[in-house]
């Protein structure tokens, strides 16, 4: 099934049990994050939540519903989706990078269906008028400060928009970028932006600076679930993000011109904020913010979004996320990411067997790879191949483990690697850049970030003893043993 919007989004969640409705009055400052927080942090990241009744700052309620944690669990992004498992995508991907003229005129007709699904991903721009705006502001219509934006933690610099869509062009090729960058709310009508320095979107300021010409900018809240999701995902600058949300949908997302600006946003938005940067005006502090770290990321200087317009659905829904202490909503948005994009680190590391992200590293912090060994050192080509791909660049400890270990259980990563390491032995160290958002590194965005080689090692490696086995029943006793469980009267 297709979702075109989020409204039929949230009609899927419902239908599925996976939805809860809080109909009691919650205050958009601090209120409505804690709830969220202990519902994201419950068994398997609980419930999406739909505040029907959200308590503004000057004590108004909320024209607009609010709803959060859509994507915090396996089954809602794969639903979001489109799919029974994530691992499907990864697999249709696989296909595509797989793709060979075949021999024989019956094959390669047997090929047309799969090259004809590509030329359908591509977003079509519509005439008329959209969903997106059916409701629009100018002037001193605006005022931010009617939408039901969230203060989330007690520190934070204002009120954030979190789950937004933020749309910009390359001034010099011309190909959109759509990221999800976190914007503060200074005032009526204007945003700071807070797009690191290794973003696309800083890109493209960067370059509209050096032309010194104002930059537009638009930021949609609320629209088909995939092009949501593809605002997050690690995308090459060359790839349109809802080129990339119209393939995981099977179906071309819907874009409509904005009414200020020169730029496309999604036809079925709920809310989109169009605007300006202006690179020659001085930059304005930003934060501090409550970050997926688990820790406040300080205030610093970013641009201001002086905003145009604001349009919308004549019923939106306000869609937020939260971040802090992981676990959270977020670490099933890069769960998501980890497993689509695992065919696409194969094509270029072939390699690796697979590889996970654990929440407690907060991505970019700890990343477990399995490895096909096929020769001494080869580890350490790993590691540093991993080290050269896009934002991975980032990741302060890769542990790399043989292809029997199954690093998407922790424990069980922990647990070899823990027992295979020999610290001075088995421990590179390298420089390079760091997340903007690490506080401990030794510069801003530069310092350091370790490689563990945690596989078997051989005689070439240094080891010239036998490497143990691991300890496990024969499969023979294991199986009489199961057959005769309900005999036991043990409970597991």
């Amino acid at each position: 099934m297709t979702l075109d919007s989020l409204g039929e989004f949230l009609a899927a969640l419902d239908a599925a049990g996976e939805l809860v409705h809080v109909r009691a009055p919650v205050r958009a400052r601090l209120e409505l994050c804690e709830i969220a927080d202990r519902v994201m942090k419950s068994a398997g990241g609980g419930k999406a939540l739909l505040f029907e009744h959200v308590v503004l700052d000057d004590d108004r309620r909320s024209a607009y519903p609010v709803a959060i944690n859509l994507f915090g669990s396996l089954r809602r992004m794969a639903l979001a989706l489109g799919v029974d498992d994530l691992e499907t995508i990864g697999a249709r991907i696989t296909e595509l990078l797989e793709l060979k003229v075949p021999d024989g005129i019956l094959a390669k007709l047997s090929l047309l269906p799969r090259l004809l699904e590509v030329g359908k991903f591509p977003p079509r721009t519509r005439s008329g008028t959209p969903a997106c705006q059916q409701v629009v502001w100018r002037g001193d219509e605006v005022d931010l400060r009617r939408l039901p934006i969230i203060t989330c933690w007690p520190e934070d610099g204002g009120p954030y928009i979190t789950l937004p869509m933020v749309i910009s062009r390359d001034p010099k090729r011309g190909i959109r970028n759509v990221g999800m960058y976190r914007v503060q709310v200074l005032d009526r009508h204007s945003l700071a932006m807070h797009w690191q320095r290794h973003k696309v979107g800083a890109a493209h300021w960067r370059a509209m600076g050096e032309r010194g010409e104002q930059m537009p900018i638009c930021i949609a809240i609320g629209a088909d679930p995939a092009s949501i999701y593809s605002a997050s995902a690690p995308l090459p600058p060359t790839v349109d993000e809802f080129l990339f949300a119209g393939f995981l949908r099977r179906a071309p997302v819907s874009l409509a011109k904005a009414v200020t600006c020169n730029l496309e946003v999604p036809a079925e938005a709920d809310f989109v904020i169009e605007g300006y940067i202006d690179p020659c005006e001085p930059l304005v502090t930003e934060g501090p913010f409550g970050d997926h770290t688990g820790f406040y990321s300080l205030a610093d200087e970013y641009p201001r979004v002086h905003v145009t317009a604001v349009t919308m659905r004549e019923r939106p829904v306000y869609a937020t996320t939260i971040v802090g202490r992981p676990p959270m909503e977020d670490f099933y948005l890069g769960h998501a990411t980890e497993r689509i994009f695992l065919p696409l680190l194969k094509l270029t590391i072939p390699e690796i067997v697979d590889y996970h992200m654990p929440a407690e590293g907060i991505f970019h912090n700890l990343v477990f790879v399995s490895i096909d060994k096929q020769y001494p050192g080869h580890a350490y080509k790993v590691m540093n191949a991993l080290w050269g791909q896009g934002l991975m660049a980032l990741a302060k400890l890769i542990i790399v483990l043989d292809k029997d270990v199954n690093v998407r259980d922790p424990q069980e990563a922990w647990w070899v690697a823990l027992n295979n390491l020999d610290p001075q032995r088995d421990a590179r160290f390298t420089m390079g850049p760091i997340d903007v958002l690490d506080h401990s590194s030794r510069a801003f965005t530069y310092g350091s970030k370790m490689g563990l080689d945690a596989t078997r090692k051989w005689p070439e490696e240094g080891f010239d003893r036998p490497w143990p086995g691991r300890v496990e029943m024969d499969r023979e006793t294991k199986d009489r043993v199961s057959a005769r469980w309900r005999e036991l009267g043990i409970p597991l």
